[in-house]
């Protein structure tokens, strides 16, 4: 899988992508994550990339040329199945999205900043939007380094135990269950002892319930309660 990211403040995503996880995955060759510098794709002296909006107000807007060169410029190397930009009102991102973008090839994801991006940029270009929450951040790197990590776990050979993430909190709607290891006492509290029973057809049919009852009481929703 190829990613790239159009970055304001590229430096922002220096560390994301080269350690554990998602440094793995590319050192494996599965996950290819390229930062572009949009100031590079600027005409101005200055290297401008945003100006004030029309109809007054506070607040810059990311400009449309700059954006545009930096499009068709990677789109010319790339065929992308998704062009993304990272805005507080796009689709709210979670885990059937991130399995389903898991499945694909490549994607290009805009961050934003300031106000935003020119909104003709958005029509021309974007065929995907996302958001990480409901709140705003001071630009739209650290949303992308959370969509890459989400996505690039779930590439076939990234994790040790691929099952594991099968296990994860919001697969099939659930939360995970609680998780134990050693010592099996800790300042009085024992592991269950179903856990220690050996028998792998009431260890799962526990942590199923348990899921369930977790799921019930801190996320109802998502169980449609």
């Amino acid at each position: 899988m190829r990613i790239d990211i159009i970055a304001v403040v590229p430096e922002l995503l220096e560390g994301p992508f080269n350690h554990s996880i998602l440094k793995r995955a590319r050192t494996k060759g599965l996950l290819e994550v390229n930062v572009i510098n949009l100031r590079d794709y600027s005409t101005q002296k200055q290297k401008q990339i945003d100006d004030y909006q029309y109809g007054a107000g506070a607040g810059m807007v990311m400009m449309c040329e700059p954006i545009a060169n930096c499009i068709e410029h990677l789109k010319a190397e790339c065929i992308y199945d998704e062009i993304i930009y990272m805005t507080p009102d796009g689709e709210r991102l979670n885990q059937r999205m991130a399995n389903a973008m898991s499945m694909q090839e490549n994607f290009l994801i805009l961050c934003g900043h300031y106000k935003g991006i020119d909104e003709r940029i958005r029509q021309l270009y974007i065929t995907k939007e996302i958001s990480i929450g409901d709140y705003v951040l001071s630009g739209g790197e650290l949303g992308a380094a959370i969509l890459v990590d989400a996505i690039g776990r779930l590439l076939p050979g990234v994790l040790n135990d691929e099952t594991s993430a099968l296990t994860d909190s919001f697969q099939d709607n659930l939360l995970s269950p609680p998780v134990y290891t050693r010592p099996e006492e800790f300042m009085g509290l024992k592991v269950p002892e179903i856990l220690l029973s050996g028998h792998e057809k009431k260890i799962a049919d526990w942590r199923y319930d348990q899921s369930i009852e977790r799921t019930r009481q801190r996320r109802p929703d998502l169980l449609g309660e």
